[in-house]
């Protein structure tokens, strides 16, 4: 399954799982950080309210103390701790009660207190008042019934009840911070080990898959380049033997050429000897005979001509054939590499190195298809010259055997009639044009041959350019292999 996603997929599924024990991780440590942070809350708010019950102890000591000191003294000087103690005990009491109106065991017990405070003030203030009215005595024995002690005592008892359970819920709250504190740092750790596991292990799985997918390519290329390499050589061998074979038709027709004017020579020399038939038939009569068996070897050379031409043109056949080898391989080539800069492109940062011999590769087809294109050409021209030769050739072929046949004509009538030196002259002077006209088209022949052995000099130059491209084109992806697979080196 995961071996069929592409590039762009394989990287999004890694990433994505990773992401995914990321954001868990995230998640659950968000949760109990915001646990610590209600708790921590919570905490505060127990010490707030266990300090505020110690506040309204204390404000409802400083009122019975104030009213302590005045029944003993009388001085209004005394009173003032109880006044002021009287006027914070109220909005004391006030804040303990918000702080928790939360919890209803508190705020039964705080309904409780509050009676039992109300009675206490009830109780201090009107022995004050007895103090002031009727004097100590009448005070004391308000005090001597304990129902102050009582009421003080009963406050103490209900405070500290109050306390105990705000100092219960901050052990519990205490034990909740240190589990979530646990818990968080639990997460932390192994969601940090499984997510830098998973991150390892695509990282790993990803790399190996890409490493496959991409020596596969590059074993496709160096197939390929191992298959034109060889198409090349082919084409380079049968570039130096057809570059052979015009060496040697080059040959044959300069000989072709010499023979030619010879034979004009010739016929110039029998035009001269015509006159003088009558006196020596016989002698002009060995002379034709020479003239046979010249133009026989002429027939000869130009059947030979005529079959180096058509078996050139088989060549040029063959290389055409190549040609369309080579051509696909750089077609299929450049494909490669274009697919490969496509697949490098979709890999970012990592894929720029193997981007630029995608590049190069993709350069090095073009110039094995521009080559290949411009060997056509060149073939072109070199089966266009072939045909003009052949026609040239089968045009000289067709002299030469008029040329004998006048030459048989001419035997026969010096075999016939030494005497007929006119119609000898005729014919010697018929000899001579003809063979002019052979001597022109055999220059035409040696032209175009000429010509061929050219293109074959640069139909081989651009095999071996052709086979220097497939051999770079080789190493390329021998490097590029090493690159993604360094073993393979």
């Amino acid at each position: 399954m995961f071996s069929n996603l592409t590039f762009g997929k394989r990287l999004a599924a890694g990433f994505g799982f990773a992401g995914l024990v990321l954001l868990l991780v995230a998640g659950v440590s968000y949760r109990t950080t915001n646990n610590l942070i209600d708790n921590e809350s919570w905490v505060a708010h127990t010490h707030q309210v266990r300090t505020t019950l110690a506040d309204l102890l204390s404000e409802i000591k400083d009122a019975e103390t104030g009213q302590r000191g005045y029944l003993l003294t009388g001085s209004d000087a005394y009173l003032q701790p109880y006044l002021d103690a009287t006027k914070q005990i109220k909005d004391t009491f006030d804040v303990v009660q918000k702080l928790t109106s939360d919890n209803p065991d508190q705020q039964r017990r705080l309904g409780t207190l509050s009676q039992v405070i109300d009675a206490k003030l009830a109780e201090l203030q009107r022995t004050i008042d007895l103090r002031k009215t009727e004097g100590f005595d009448a005070a004391l024995k308000v005090v001597t019934t304990n129902e102050g002690k009582a009421a003080m005592d009963r406050i103490r008892t209900l405070v500290a009840e109050a306390d105990q359970e705000e100092a219960d819920l901050l052990a519990k709250r205490a034990v909740e911070a240190q589990a979530s504190a646990q818990m968080a740092t639990g997460v932390s750790l192994w969601g940090s080990i499984v997510g830098i596991a998973a991150v390892a292990a695509f990282g790993w799985l990803i790399t190996k898959s890409l490493g496959n997918l991409i020596g596969g390519a590059v074993g496709q290329v160096q197939s390929s380049s191992a298959e034109l390499q060889a198409a090349a050589t082919q084409q380079a061998t049968g570039a130096k033997e057809q570059a052979t074979a015009m060496s040697e038709i080059t040959t044959t027709i300069s000989e072709l050429l010499a023979t030619s004017r010879q034979i004009a020579e010739g016929a110039q020399r029998v035009a001269k000897v015509a006159k003088q038939t009558a006196e020596s038939a016989q002698s002009g009569h060995r002379t034709v005979d020479v003239t046979h068996d010249s133009i026989a070897g002429i027939r000869r050379q130009v059947d030979q001509i005529v079959a180096h031409m058509l078996e050139l043109g088989k060549k040029s056949q063959e290389i055409g054939s190549v040609l369309d080898i080579v051509s696909e391989l750089a077609e299929q080539t450049n494909i490669l590499a274009i697919n490969a800069t496509i697949e490098a492109a979709g890999a970012g940062d990592a894929g720029k190195r193997f981007a630029v011999v995608a590049d190069e590769i993709r350069k090095l087809a073009d110039r094995v298809g521009g080559s290949t294109k411009e060997i056509r050409t060149l073939i072109d021209d070199v089966r266009s010259a072939v045909n003009t030769t052949v026609m040239a050739t089968e045009t000289g072929s067709k002299a030469v055997d008029a040329g004998s046949k006048q030459f048989g004509d001419v035997a026969s009538a010096f075999q016939q009639i030494s005497g007929l030196v006119t119609t000898t002259t005729e014919t010697a002077r018929e000899i001579e044009l003809s063979t002019k006209q052979q001597s022109t088209a055999v220059e035409q022949v040696n032209i175009a041959i000429s010509n061929v052995a050219q293109a074959s000099k640069e139909t081989e130059a651009s095999s071996s350019q052709t086979l220097q491209t497939a051999s770079q084109l080789a190493g390329l992806s021998k490097d590029l292999l090493r690159i993604v697979r360094p073993q393979a080196a």
